[in-house]
């Protein structure tokens, strides 16, 4: 086959074309993917700004810099960024891991559109994080929907199954420190007095010798379980720090509006670590990340998480995911059902279904009249199921080890992304990732193969009939082996490794 560049090697002749991810990059939407994400990377048009001039007919008014800008450099493919977002995730890994890996793999470049080999990386790591924030929560749940959409046109899971959900909510962890008053009490006293010398204010002391030292000890007599002593060092090290708070705030009535402004929010934070105490209830868990919260799932282990609530929703029968949602403020489970229901709605209205069942735990008693038409199966009340029902109730662990995956595999167990927007575009990517997953399985199972494989496949089929039956002169068989072929009644079968027809049914 003759490429354009003869010295470069086509990928579709360098890989297996029957690999799970090379079928899958045939089975995609891309298109309709590009097509969708395609106008959140539009140009903005912008309303630029007045100039005052004259000229020898007076003064003048000129308005520079509107319209849309053609500067800065092109935009990277689509499908590559989309790619690499999914491979990320289906993969657990690092942004910076990612494009290292893409660069190695010939498989992935082919599924990320690519026609000849890379050796070089597809763009750098800081690149997928502004194509993350670009997109946005609305972006991100394209992408799930699509996965959702490919799992129906591989026939890999039937529309009908899409009606019943399994739901359940966990826990997705922020990337923080375990928030002992201690260490906050510290880090706000080193955060205050870095940012006031940056600024350029002089402070009179800023205990930098004492902080650490009070922070060792504070450790050491925590460890030794001597907590008279550990009460004494959290006082001073509070003392110290409201020292540091007040030093700071006088100093900055002296200085600039905008150092004002910078500066405030930080010395608010500090001041909540400063006063607030053990039984205290919305308290600040992290100086960097003040939306972390303390959720107790009741786990022996790990009797608190901090970071945030996560609602995800399943399939009943095969487990595909098919919501993911972060939920602030730490809800009530029974609280976060219908905002589960109605994102799961909306993933699933290109195929034109919806759930009208969702089987769940006791921690969403209370919740049928949130939800509207949906039936809802829980174990309180089993006395009032149907047959069918009780049946179905037995599925409801499905969803254990769907989240179990979804959190050490696809990256839900720890959220690196900055504040709130960044755990909700976290959970639904983490699903995203766990559907690519559970697609190269189903296709490895199910011995899919590629789709323009399967064109081919099928005009052959038509040309033999043909032959054949034209050798016998029977139009009538002829017309009715391609309605049958058509129909989809022959198909593929994988055997040793080879790709072989099949007659099924004859």
């Amino acid at each position: 086959m003759s490429t354009p560049d003869f010295f470069r090697a086509r990928l579709d002749q360098m890989i297996d074309l029957r690999h799970p991810l090379a079928v899958l990059a045939t089975r995609m939407p891309w298109q309709q993917i590009e097509a969708s994400v395609a106008p959140l990377l539009a140009r903005k048009d912008r309303r630029g700004r007045s100039i005052e001039g004259a000229d020898l007919f007076g003064p003048t008014l000129q308005v520079v810099g509107a319209g849309v800008s053609a500067a800065g450099r092109p935009r990277l493919a689509i499908r590559l960024m989309v790619s690499l977002l999914y491979l990320k995730h289906a993969y657990g890994l690092s942004d910076e891991a990612v494009v290292e890996r893409w660069a190695e793999n010939v498989v992935w470049q082919f599924f990320s559109g690519q026609e000849y080999y890379e050796p070089r990386l597809p763009c750098d790591a800081t690149q997928i994080g502004r194509f993350r924030r670009v997109l946005g929560e609305a972006g991100v749940e394209e992408l799930l929907a699509k996965t959702i959409e490919a799992a129906v046109q591989m026939q890999a899971v039937r529309k009908s199954e899409l009606q019943r959900v399994i739901v359940d909510t966990t826990v997705q962890e922020k990337a923080v420190a375990y928030p002992t008053d201690s260490r906050l009490l510290e880090v706000a006293r080193a955060k205050v007095v870095q940012l006031a010398q940056r600024a350029g204010l002089r402070l009179k002391q800023t205990f930098e010798r004492e902080g650490r030292s009070l922070r060792r000890r504070a450790g050491g007599y925590a460890h030794a379980k001597q907590f008279k002593r550990l009460r004494r060092v959290l006082k001073r090290q509070r003392t110290v720090l409201g020292r540091v708070l007040r030093d700071v705030q006088r100093r900055l009535l002296a200085a600039p509006q905008d150092v004002r402004d910078r500066l405030q929010p930080w010395l608010e934070r500090a001041e909540r670590i400063r006063s607030q105490r053990p039984k205290d209830k919305h308290k600040l868990y992290a100086l960097h990340a003040p939306q972390v919260e303390c959720i107790g799932k009741g786990k022996a282990r790990q009797p608190y998480e901090f970071g945030v609530k996560v609602s995800v929703a399943v399939t009943a029968k095969q487990g595909l995911m098919v919501g993911a949602r972060s939920l602030p403020g730490n809800p009530y489970d029974g609280h976060t059902l219908a905002e589960q229901l109605e994102q799961t709605t909306v993933l699933l209205q290109e195929l034109g279904v919806r759930p009208h069942t969702a089987i769940v735990d006791l921690g969403y008693r209370g919740a049928d009249a949130d939800i509207g038409g949906v039936t809802l199966i829980h174990r309180g009340k089993s006395r009032s199921l149907t047959r069918s029902q009780r049946r179905w109730l037995k599925r409801r662990q499905a969803v254990e080890p769907a989240i179990g995956h979804a959190r050490h595999d696809h990256g839900m167990k720890r959220c690196w992304l900055k504040g709130a927007e960044g755990d909700a575009l976290h959970a639904v990517l983490c699903a995203a990732g766990f559907n690519i997953r559970w697609l190269l399985r189903a296709i490895a199972r199910r011995g899919i193969a590629p789709a323009f494989l399967r064109s081919l496949w099928l005009l052959s089929a038509l040309a033999a009939s043909a032959s054949r039956l034209a050798t016998l002169a029977r139009p009538a068989l002829l017309v009715g082996a391609a309605r049958r072929i058509l129909q989809g009644r022959r198909h593929l079968v994988l055997a040793d490794g080879a790709v072989a027809m099949g007659q099924a049914g004859h």
